[in-house]
């Protein structure tokens, strides 16, 4: 299947290796949990930009990733041929979410607005778009990059945290108002 065949897709995982000498191979999962991995089932591999499906008829956490099975794959060399391949999955496979909460990929490009403090609050300001976000632990990071219209040419980290930094997320508007300062040069 190729890409324009498949859909979205979205990686979660990546086998980084080999595990035993019976075909199992090592999963770093890209999901919050291991067991988030493990709820899809509907796998397949990224060779060379088209997908083929798998099937793992044994995933077992390991540490903090996963060790699996490929059916009908029962020897290391030929599990050998599966290192460095993403593992991805349909992204309509992905569980609806509670009202107010996001996979980060729908908050990815965004427009990020808040009020212009200066103005006394009477105009919102571009700040830009969301590019990425990053996990840090304590709170996700939104990474704000300029685009056209925006204030100004600065990139800028802004934590995500719904209700206090982030104000309104509106995904219809491809929006997301936060309570942020435009920084004065």
């Amino acid at each position: 299947m190729s890409d324009a065949q498949a859909g979205e897709m979205l990686v979660v995982g990546k086998i980084t290796g080999c595990f035993g000498i019976k075909g199992w191979v090592k999963i770093h999962p890209y999901t919050e949990t291991p067991e988030g991995f493990k709820a899809f089932g509907a796998w397949q591999l990224k060779r060379r930009g088209v997908y083929e499906a798998v099937e793992f008829d044994a995933v077992n956490t390991q540490g903090k990733g996963l060790v699996a099975h490929i059916r009908s794959v029962d020897d290391r060399t030929t599990a050998e041929q599966y290192r460095g391949l993403e593992v991805v999955v349909p992204a309509n496979t992905l569980p609806p979410l509670p009202q107010g909460e996001y996979y980060w990929r729908d908050l990815q490009g965004l427009q990020v607005w808040c009020q212009d403090e200066a103005k006394k609050g009477e105009e919102k300001v571009l700040l830009g778009r969301v590019d990425y976000l990053i996990e840090t632990g304590a709170n996700d990071v939104l990474v704000v990059k300029a685009c056209e219209g925006s204030i100004d040419k600065r990139e800028r980290l802004i934590p995500y945290m719904p209700g206090d930094t982030v104000q309104r997320v509106d995904l219809e508007e491809g929006l997301m108002e936060v309570d942020w300062f435009v920084d004065e040069e």
